[in-house]
């Protein structure tokens, strides 16, 4: 996790979304991510599509997290412990300090795949991101007709 912090901050500082987005595809559960983001319309992503709505995805929460960096200047990222078992996996909390001085919490979720773990999902001022994801892209799907290729189409532009 100690990782994960130093690449996201790197990528928020430089207010990069390509550094977002690789941090996200090196240390993010992205096929879970991905198939949970799309919700009830999960089985009607072709397979065909899969590998290049996962691209986009991670492109998107790359852009979208470097389009709100500028809002939150952190200056230090700390792990908190003990880190906490739960049903769907391993939380870590860490504290967030902006340049203003004010802190906040964030909570990791992480699957464990073989012998690391793969962050599946973070909460900041309590909310869990990939619940607004999932709403983000079944609202944009069912304004296009229930066309899952149009949030595909959309998010790799």
């Amino acid at each position: 996790m100690e990782q994960v912090g130093r690449d996201l901050l790197a990528g928020a500082r430089a207010k990069s979304p390509i550094l977002l987005a690789n941090a996200v595809k090196r240390y993010g559960d992205v096929t879970h991510i991905g198939q949970y983001s799309l919700g009830t319309y999960r089985a009607k992503l072709p397979q065909a599509h899969r590998a290049i709505y996962h691209t986009g995805m991670v492109r998107f929460i790359g852009r979208y997290a470097a389009s709100q960096a500028p809002k939150y200047p952190v200056v230090k990222y700390e792990i908190m412990s003990p880190s906490l078992q739960g049903g769907s996996g391993l939380m870590v909390d860490s504290r967030i300090t902006l340049r203003d001085g004010t802190t906040y919490d964030v909570r990791w979720l992480l699957a464990k795949y073989g012998s690391t773990y793969r962050v599946r999902d973070a909460m900041v001022y309590g909310f869990w991101m990939t619940p607004f994801l999932k709403s983000l892209f079944e609202t944009y799907i069912g304004e296009n007709g229930g066309n899952v290729n149009a949030l595909v189409v959309t998010l790799n532009r």
